[in-house]
C-alpha cells in the first residue's frame, strides 16, 4: 500500500457506541477531522449492542453535559417516550426499617435525573453525527492492526470488503469493557468478579411509579426499580450467579411473583414483565503503569472503568472522561495554532485529572456492595441507622444529593460541561 493511500485524520475514535458517539459529537464543534470505527451497523435494528432495550439512569451532571453540546433538548422532547425524569429517589434495605428519600425540589432542581432508553439515545447521536461533515463513519468495519508511535496512529481496517490505512494524532478508544483495541495494544486492566448478574426487564405496576426511582437492598443484592414513560419501570435486579439460570428460567407469572417477594408492594401488584436479559457483573480499572508507556491514545468510558451498577453511576462516570478530555482538547486547540491533540502532557492531565473520580465511584459502589450484603445483625442495625440518619439530616441528606447527581465533592474537579458551560 502506497503512501499516499493513508487518509489522515486529526483523531480516530474507536467504538461507535454511546460512548464514541457522544465523544465524536463533543469534539465536533471544533472542526477537527474525526474517524469513527464501528463494528456494528447501525442501519439494523439491535444491532449496535450500546443502543439496546436497556435503559440509563442519566445524572444531572449528564445532562449539564449534553446541554453544552446541544443534544439535551432533542433527548427531552422524547418525554414520555422513552425519556422520563427521576424527582425523588428512595433507598431501602429489605426486611430492615431503614429508608433515605430524596427529593428534587428540595435540592433545587426540575429533577435529580434521568431514565432514557438506550434506544433513544442511540437514535439522537445517530442523526446529530450524520450532520457534520467533519465526521467520517466506517461501519461495519473490522480493525486488523493498531500501531502507535509517538508521532501518530495507524490503523488498517476492513470496510466495504477493502482493506484501508487511516493515520490520525489521537487514538480514543471507546469499545467497551472488553475492549480488543485496548487488549492489541497492551493496556493491562484489573479485573474482579463479584458473582453476581444483572438481571435487566421492564415491568409494568398497578400504581404510578410517579417519578419515583427505588433502590431496594436485598440478600442477593441491590434491585433498583427506575421510572419509564408510559407507566412502565425499568428493572435492574442483582442475583448471585448460582440464583440466574433459577431466575431467567421462570415463566412470566413465577417471576413476578420472586420479584414481588424481592421488591415488595410500593407500586402495587407487578402486572406484568418484558423480555429478561443477563449481564455479568465485574470490577475493572486500568493497570496505570502498562498505560503510561503508550503513545496517543486515550481510554473513555467501559473500555476505561468498569463498575457495580449498584449507584447507577457507570455512564455518568464515562460521560464524565468525555467531558473532561474534550475540554483539554479545545483548550490546546486555543492555545496553539497547531494544535495537538494526542501529545504526551495532554493525554496526562486527562488520566491524572479522572483518577480521583473514577476511584470514589469505584470505592462507593464496592463498599455499598459489602456493606448491604452482609447480613450481620451488627451491620445491619449500623447500616439501617445510617439510612434513617440521612433520611432526617438535612446536609447529610444533600451531600447524599449531590453525589447521586454527579455534582458532588468526591467527584473532584468538574468539566466545564458538567456544569453547563460550552467548550466554544
Amino acid at each position: 500500500m502506497t503512501k499516499q493511500s493513508i487518509k489522515h485524520f486529526d483523531i480516530i475514535i474507536v467504538g461507535g457506541g454511546m460512548a464514541g458517539a457522544t465523544m465524536v459529537l463533543a469534539l465536533a464543534p471544533l472542526k477537527l477531522s474525526i474517524a469513527v470505527i464501528e463494528g456494528h451497523p447501525y442501519q439494523e435494528q439491535q444491532t449496535q449492542p450500546s443502543f439496546d432495550d436497556r435503559c440509563l439512569a442519566l445524572a444531572w451532571s449528564s445532562r449539564q453535559i449534553y446541554q453544552a453540546m446541544g443534544i439535551w433538548d432533542k433527548l427531552a422532547v422524547r418525554d414520555d417516550d422513552g425519556f422520563t425524569a427521576i424527582k425523588q429517589i428512595h433507598v431501602s434495605d429489605r426486611g430492615h426499617l431503614g429508608i433515605t428519600r430524596l427529593d428534587h425540589q428540595k435540592e433545587g432542581v426540575p429533577a435529580l435525573g434521568y431514565v432514557v432508553e438506550s434506544s433513544v439515545v442511540g437514535e439522537v447521536l445517530l442523526h446529530e453525527m450524520k450532520q457534520h461533515d467533519n465526521i467520517q463513519l466506517f461501519c461495519p468495519a473490522t480493525i486488523e492492526q493498531v500501531k502507535t508511535s509517538s508521532e501518530q496512529v495507524t490503523v488498517n481496517l476492513q470496510f466495504e470488503q477493502k482493506t484501508k490505512t487511516m493515520s490520525a494524532a489521537l487514538l480514543i478508544i471507546a469499545d467497551g469493557v472488553n475492549s480488543k483495541t485496548r487488549a492489541s495494544l497492551g493496556v493491562q486492566i484489573n479485573q474482579q468478579s463479584y458473582a453476581q448478574t444483572a438481571i435487566i426487564a421492564n415491568i409494568e405496576t398497578e400504581i404510578p411509579h410517579q417519578n419515583v426511582a427505588y433502590e431496594r437492598f436485598t440478600d442477593s443484592g441491590p434491585l433498583a426499580v427506575l421510572p419509564l414513560s408510559r407507566n412502565r419501570c425499568s428493572l435492574v435486579w442483582t442475583a448471585r450467579d448460582d440464583q440466574v439460570a433459577d431466575i431467567i428460567s421462570l415463566n412470566d407469572a413465577d417471576f413476578i411473583s420472586a420479584l414481588q417477594q424481592s421488591f415488595g408492594y410500593r407500586l402495587g401488584q407487578i402486572t406484568k414483565a418484558g423480555r429478561r436479559a443477563a449481564y455479568p457483573l465485574l470490577l475493572m480499572t486500568i493497570n496505570n503503569d502498562s498505560l503510561a508507556h503508550q503513545n496517543r491514545i486515550a481510554l473513555i468510558g467501559n473500555a476505561a472503568h468498569g463498575v457495580h451498577p449498584v449507584a447507577g453511576q457507570g455512564f455518568n462516570l464515562g460521560l464524565r472522561d468525555i467531558s473532561a478530555l474534550a475540554e483539554l482538547i479545545a483548550a490546546q486547540m486555543h492555545t496553539y495554532k497547531t494544535a495537538d491533540p494526542g501529545n504526551k502532557a495532554l493525554l496526562t492531565a486527562y488520566w491524572d485529572w479522572r483518577q480521583a473520580d473514577i476511584r470514589q465511584v469505584t470505592n462507593i459502589t464496592n463498599s455499598l456492595i459489602k456493606l448491604f450484603s452482609n447480613q450481620s445483625t451488627t451491620l445491619a442495625l449500623l447500616r439501617n441507622s445510617g439510612l434513617l440518619m440521612a433520611d432526617i439530616i438535612s446536609p447529610l441528606k444533600h451531600a447524599i444529593a449531590h453525589e447521586a447527581m454527579g455534582r458532588g465533592m468526591l467527584q473532584g474537579k468538574l468539566s466545564k460541561m458538567a456544569v453547563g458551560q460550552s467548550l466554544c
